[in-house]
């Protein structure tokens, strides 16, 4: 069947009615054949979208106003792989374990940066609106890799990702898995997404939600020095890594801020 997606203009609605909302759905789409994969919800600007596999936009909508009367304003057609590669998502999530949130672990981490290549020259030639679009396609292909690998996003870097894995393994298995993703992406797009991403393994510093210190620091030298559609990881994190992975040796390297030469490895993807 098709896939739609709607919006509902739901100023002063809070996040607990629309997830009852939703619930609601639920309970009423078996009698239309209809299935509400997901919903989102931004509450800054009371706007909530329904992801819809529906025979037709008629049938989705006479789901809505049985369940709870809040038919949507605007519905349109959309292809799954679009969606998940700007949302994120195609089903619900997994509810979220109790006591995870705001966790961070100061003992051996490793740390993976990504880097969007040439974001400014791209904000230039596609304008703010269109290349925000684009940081939201990279965000959405990053956090999927990071979910799927037991990864923990510490915080958005403008046109990047830092993120921290309990061990490098999972952690080399998300930077591939990314790298994929990104080549998937470009063969379907008419705009290309190019990224590079670094990793280093330490115990950094934990204060307020963040890590900070040389491990850190080195995983963002690293990922500043990769080329384009490149993994780079330091020694640190090779030492522990199965012998399933292709490592190519890159030498010795200088690194901004260490006196020391850092051994540094290229990770085959493809």
């Amino acid at each position: 069947m098709p896939i739609f997606l709607d919006r509902h203009d739901l100023t002063g609605v809070t996040a607990t009615e629309i997830a009852e909302a939703h619930r609601s759905d639920l309970e009423v789409q078996g009698r239309y054949g209809v299935r509400f994969l997901t919903y989102w919800f931004d509450d800054t600007r009371g706007t909530a979208f329904c992801l819809i596999d529906a025979p037709d936009i008629e049938t989705a909508m006479r789901v809505h106003d049985e369940a709870h009367g809040k038919v949507a304003r605007d519905v349109i057609e959309v292809d799954l792989s679009a969606v998940e590669a700007f949302l994120g998502r195609i089903s619900d999530p997994e509810p979220a374990a109790c006591c995870s949130e705001g966790r961070v672990d100061p003992a051996l981490r490793t740390i993976m940066f990504t880097d969007i290549v040439d974001s400014t020259a791209m904000t230039e030639r596609l304008g703010d609106v269109r290349a925000v679009e684009m940081v939201r396609a990279h965000d959405a292909m990053v956090r999927r890799a990071l979910h799927d690998k037991g990864g923990r996003e510490v915080k958005h870097t403008g046109d990047g990702i830092m993120a921290s894995f309990d061990d490098a393994t999972s952690a080399v298995d998300a930077a591939r898995a990314i790298q994929q993703a990104f080549e998937a992406f470009n063969l379907a797009s008419r705009e290309k997404l190019r990224v590079r991403i670094g990793l280093d393994a330490g115990e950094p510093v934990a204060d307020h939600n963040d890590l900070f210190g040389a491990t850190v620091q080195m995983a963002a030298r690293l990922c500043q020095s990769a080329e384009p559609d490149t993994i780079v990881v330091s020694g640190a994190v090779t030492g522990s890594l199965p012998g399933r992975f292709s490592l190519v040796d890159l030498g010795s390297r200088h690194v901004k801020g260490f006196g020391r030469p850092v051994e540094a490895f290229a990770v085959s993807w493809r």
